[in-house]
């Protein structure tokens, strides 16, 4: 599904002593299919601005499309429901949202609400185990008895089985150590391909969103501080400097190499195997020169 922001702006507690403006006149679109980061510090306006995705947000002012809804202060979608079904959104420390007293009954919670029937949800359940890492030896045991990993996979797995069109991860790996960082975020970044959803990654972790986005946005202090893709964005290494956020540490080195050997790289995500190539080549373009 496509998404398109418009003049998007969005203020709290509008006309009271507690008036605060958490996005300001922000546009963007999103391409179906694609893969987008957007980040920015605490206060920069990412929680806002995902909660309007799937309607828990309506704009203050401006417009929101996502596929064929539609949402503004003078309009929503008559079915909020059928758009929150779209519109799949891994929060925070997901784990906490887990309540049922099986993993098998956590996970059919959402399916359920949507108004699946019994056969469907069962068959999405045993679709979706695999694809988190999880066994179906687990879908009788309480959630609670799991580990905090296995939690974390429980409530993805919830998510996943409403087969949404968008996945919208907030922090996905917040509090998970290297080596579950790197499983859960390799997890979404195949699932992307598989399912050719629309992912949107909020994060402030630069290296993510080098490895896994197609496309960045950064916000900062409720507006849209830059766009682009990862070229475009990490060659403006003193505006991100200016909002706090660090170049990853691939692409210093490539542009420290391309400032000592006077070679152009391209500043962008690179396997260990690609970069090795491109320097060699490089190097052997310079000696033969």
């Amino acid at each position: 599904m496509d998404i398109t922001f418009e003049n998007v702006s969005y203020t709290y507690q509008k006309n009271t002593p507690f008036e605060h403006k958490a996005l300001e006149n922000i546009s963007f679109h999103i391409p179906k299919r694609s893969f987008v980061a957007i980040i920015g510090h605490t206060g920069s306006g990412k929680s806002t601005l995902i909660q309007h995705l799937n309607g828990l947000l309506i704009p203050t002012e401006g417009k929101v499309t996502i596929g064929e809804y539609e949402l503004t202060k003078e309009k929503k979608p008559e079915n909020m429901k059928a758009l929150r079904s779209k519109v799949g959104i891994v929060f925070q420390y997901p784990e906490h949202q887990l309540f049922e007293e099986t993993v098998e009954k956590d996970i059919a919670f959402g399916p359920k609400n949507f108004g699946l029937d019994d056969a469907t949800i069962e068959k999405r359940i045993k679709e979706v185990l695999p694809k988190v890492g999880l066994s179906e030896e687990l879908l009788s045991r309480s959630p609670f008895d799991l580990s905090g990993g296995q939690m974390r996979r429980v409530a993805i797995a919830g998510v996943l089985a409403s087969k949404p069109s968008v996945y919208v991860l907030d922090e996905p790996t917040a509090g998970l150590d290297p080596r579950g960082q790197k499983e859960i975020m390799d997890m979404f970044y195949e699932l992307h391909h598989e399912e050719k959803a629309t992912t949107i990654l909020v994060t402030h972790n630069m290296e993510d969103a080098l490895k896994y986005a197609d496309y960045i946005i950064i916000l900062n202090k409720g507006k849209k501080y830059m766009e682009g893709t990862s070229e475009e964005i990490f060659k403006h290494e003193e505006a991100l400097h200016n909002v706090h956020l660090k170049v990853p540490q691939s692409i210093q080195f490539i542009k420290q190499f391309n400032e000592r050997f006077q070679t152009d790289i391209p500043l962008k995500k690179h396997s260990l195997e690609e970069l090795a190539e491109k320097i060699v080549k490089s190097i052997r373009s310079k000696t033969d020169e």
